[in-house]
């Protein structure tokens, strides 16, 4: 019986090696399949790192175009940001302000003025991330990209924050200006120390740089 056994599993194992050979496409599946299994128990952790390179929230500034490439270029010279990261950014304001109709360089103002471009800031009161979300009270916006701590990653932090500012708008009447200003504190603000002309302020550079004026950083 042993031997039989065996010999069956010879005859299994060359009957796979077989139709392997004669499928390509199969082997490379089933090494895909391996590789994933041993990575996922970091078995080849060692010498077999994840690519995460598609992971990564950066577009090359060749994807761009010209307009938000030199958008992209300007942001990062100014807040010291790689060009990369901030071109997914720039792409992205351009996607939601279409779909939102609301000024993609509004967006990046905002972005600017709350968190210079950094994703991981965190204020007194809570709020999180490049749009400075209050994470404790949008909660559930934050649900469609896996839960809370999605307030960390880039683009899910800037869909989130321009899902509240068009909210504010809206609740605002539609005015840009008062939507801000309830972005910025809700019902209870009174003061919004100068929050408002800077978003406004920043806007109109970055409006100038995309139509070609040479702006200075500083």
């Amino acid at each position: 019986m042993t031997h039989s056994g065996l010999a069956m599993v010879g005859l299994g194992a060359a009957a796979l090696v077989l139709a392997m050979w004669w499928h390509p496409q199969w082997l490379n599946q089933a090494e895909g399949a391996l590789f994933d299994w041993l990575r996922e128990r970091q078995v080849l952790l060692s010498w077999l790192p994840e690519n995460t390179a598609e992971r990564a929230t950066a577009v090359n500034l060749e994807d761009l175009s010209a307009q938000q490439a030199a958008v992209a270029v300007w942001l990062g010279r100014k807040y010291k940001v790689a060009p990369e990261p901030l071109a997914a950014l720039v792409a992205e304001a351009y996607v939601l302000g279409k779909k939102h109709k609301l000024a993609p360089h509004l967006i990046l103002a905002v972005m600017a003025i709350e968190s210079n471009f950094h994703p991981y800031v965190q204020s007194q009161a809570g709020a999180q991330g490049l749009m400075q979300v209050m994470t404790a009270v949008h909660a559930q916006r934050y649900e469609a990209y896996g839960g809370k701590l999605a307030a960390f990653d880039p683009i899910s932090n800037l869909r989130v924050g321009v899902s509240v500012l068009v909210d504010a708008i809206k609740l605002r009447g539609g005015s840009v200006q008062e939507g801000l200003k309830f972005y910025l504190g809700g019902y209870a603000l009174t003061e919004d120390g100068g929050y408002l002309a800077k978003v406004l302020s920043e806007q109109v550079l970055l409006d100038q740089v995309a139509a070609g004026v040479k702006v200075p950083t500083q």
